[in-house]
């Protein structure tokens, strides 16, 4: 007889409903309870290969977070001639052609890492499946959120590196986080009330999630891609965004202002060559 499990509510949207009330001793929680079903899956040789927030379960009645849509998932040594997955949650290598690894699975468990400490989806307002791309493999990565734990921060970025050799492996992972997740849950409510206010403050302004249709999984087709690279300086999503976003209205101000420009130009040209005149001319008169 075949028992099935009653899930309530995925990541995605259980993030969008209580981040708010969230506190690092629960996000914690729910980040090595992720890690820890993913390392069943590499132990037995398996990789996901589509891990995203919309296929971790949440059971209320066992109190337990679990990965779901294994239909993608296969032996490690079996080779795939496509690129299939949601695509902020991609892993650089695996974008720009190679094979999935249990490395890429990592990848895609440091985005959800930062999800779960931001309660945002990535690439929030982004329009393109390009400029998406390019931000993955030029190692621009989300910006880290105020008061993120120690620990947590380091391991998350260990787990987005773009040389998937420098990730720890999913055994490695999880016993730092279980070492992590047990002093969290060692302390009290009490401590974290104060996080709670500076949530619901935080999230005033960021409360902008999306069903946009770059956050499905699909066969995706990306072609002469540079190598995936850590970025070199200071870079996050947010800059992007905000690049991304005043772009267009920076293109209309120089178009707009190019005739003004252009007279400003002629303006001094002149006055330039009067002034280079009269200069002559005082020479000349012995002046």
């Amino acid at each position: 007889m075949l028992a099935m499990m009653k899930f309530d509510i995925d990541l995605r949207t259980y993030l969008q409903q209580n981040h708010k009330q969230l506190t690092w001793k629960k996000r914690i929680n729910i980040a090595y309870e992720i890690i820890r079903a993913l390392y069943f899956i590499h132990y037995v040789k398996a990789i996901h290969r589509d891990l995203h927030s919309g296929n971790i379960l949440y059971s209320q009645f066992n109190d337990r977070w679990c990965i779901s849509d294994l239909g993608f998932c296969g032996p490690a040594d079996k080779s795939s001639t496509s690129i299939y997955g949601n695509l902020p949650y991609i892993a650089p290598e695996v974008i720009v052609g190679r094979e999935y690894t249990f490395a890429s699975d990592i990848y895609s468990i440091a985005i959800l890492m930062w999800e779960i400490s931001s309660g945002q989806t990535l690439f929030i307002n982004y329009e393109h499946e390009n400029d998406i791309v390019m931000n993955i493999i030029n190692g621009i990565r989300p910006k880290i959120v105020p008061g993120t734990p120690l620990e947590y921060k380091n391991l998350m970025k260990e787990c987005w590196d773009a040389d998937p050799l420098k990730r720890p492996d999913a055994y490695t992972l999880g016993e730092r986080m279980k070492r992590f997740n047990l002093d969290y849950q060692n302390m009290t409510d009490e401590s974290f009330k104060s996080e709670i206010v500076d949530n619901l403050e935080m999230n005033k302004a960021e409360e902008n999630y999306t069903s946009s249709r770059l956050f499905t999984s699909k066969i995706h087709n990306f072609e002469n891609l540079p190598e995936p690279r850590n970025a070199t300086e200071v870079n996050d999503f947010n800059k992007s965004n905000k690049r991304d976003s005043k772009s267009s209205k920076v293109i209309t101000i120089f178009r707009d202002s190019n005739k003004k420009l252009s007279k400003l130009f002629k303006k001094l040209q002149i006055k330039s060559k009067n002034d280079e005149k009269e200069i002559t001319q005082q020479h000349v008169d012995g002046r």
